[in-house]
């Protein structure tokens, strides 16, 4: 794919607000299923900034005969045994992330940001995508008072027209926000940007939530048509009912992997981010985006199963699952009313 002026314009904003210059090791990240365009846009932008940097490539891992289809989990396997890539990633000042899933919950991030380099992840998507979401300096602010509104709760409680009731108890929850870039040592971002999410500790949520149709499962790419209840305690997803296509996709998703905590609270937050667009789902092939935009989507809830390493669980099932005309509130006092952040 031949690409646009402007995608390189976005990439070249991103990496100036990443503080990416000469004289600092950075690493573009690729494996053989990336999206090449993407890696010529990094690979151009740099150039045109006249910073030096490193292409490193590993292969794509293959998938696991009979398992659950993987996608969408931000969990790369592409560094799985790959111990001389890891050691180059650890001695890079910045680290490009182009791998397909992203490193954000990869079991080798934690060791690349110990040793001191910041990890830009790009997500999966059209460099068209990327281009609409341009990060955007006022962002930060927006994110980070999110994040202390978060930080300083003890109850998050969401509910809906549609019956939606959840409670997070709050009190350790780890709250970080994305606000698209990254320009400190040991930290990570990823672009699209633009939303607060927390990783509540064990036995801290309970409740009901109800996906109404227009709802949104990222994992499957695809708005929720008919309405799916799941009740959770104590973290775990215990029932999932509904007649529709929408349950049965999940429950026999879930079911596949054969372990219980792919049914648990991974993370809950929401999303900041106004240049996001609701029907961006409705408008490209699957293989054309990974859906982060849905996910920064602003007031969006965002509810997500799967790993959670704060409340020590791991594991590859994992849902994004963003809904709409939620209300959030923190202690009481309201973050989101009818889907729209206040």
């Amino acid at each position: 794919m031949s690409f646009e002026p402007h995608w390189k314009d976005a990439f070249i904003q991103l990496f100036e607000l990443c503080r990416a210059h000469d004289g600092e090791a950075v690493t573009i990240l690729t494996e053989s299923q990336s999206r090449q365009v993407n890696v010529t846009l990094a690979a151009a932008a740099l150039a045109e900034m006249k910073v030096p940097a490193t292409i490193l490539n590993v292969p794509s891992k293959p998938p696991v005969p009979g398992l659950p289809v993987i996608r969408s989990t931000g969990a790369s396997n592409a560094l799985s045994g790959e111990g001389d890539a890891l050691a180059q990633l650890q001695k890079s000042d910045l680290v490009i992330d182009l791998t397909v899933e992203g490193l954000m919950h990869a079991p080798e991030t934690p060791a690349i940001l110990k040793a001191g380099a910041r990890i830009m992840t790009i997500s999966n998507e059209h460099p068209e995508i990327l281009a609409r979401l341009r990060p955007d300096p006022a962002m930060k602010d927006v994110v980070r008072a999110a994040v202390a509104a978060c930080r300083e709760a003890k109850k998050m409680r969401v509910t809906s027209p549609s019956g939606t009731d959840l409670t997070v108890a709050m009190g350790g929850t780890v709250t970080v926000g994305v606000w698209g870039w990254t320009d400190r040592p040991g930290t990570l971002a990823h672009w699209p940007g633009g939303l607060v999410v927390s990783f509540p500790r064990e036995a801290s949520c309970n409740g009901s939530l109800v996906f109404a149709p227009g709802d949104i499962n990222l994992t499957f790419k695809r708005y929720f048509e008919t309405e799916v209840r799941c009740f959770v305690e104590e973290d775990f997803i215990t029932r999932i009912e509904g007649t529709g296509t929408d349950a049965q996709l999940m429950r026999r998703y879930l079911e596949g992997f054969g372990d219980r905590l792919a049914y648990a609270t991974s993370h809950v937050g929401w999303g900041l981010n106004p240049a996001a667009r609701y029907e961006a789902l409705t408008m490209y092939d699957k293989a054309d985006l990974n859906g982060t935009e849905l996910r920064a989507l602003a007031g969006n809830f965002l509810y997500s199963t799967g790993a959670n390493e704060f409340a020590g669980r791991f594991t590859e099932g994992h849902f994004d699952l963003p809904m709409m005309g939620c209300d959030i509130t923190l202690d009481g006092a309201v973050m989101v009313r009818d889907g729209t952040p206040v």
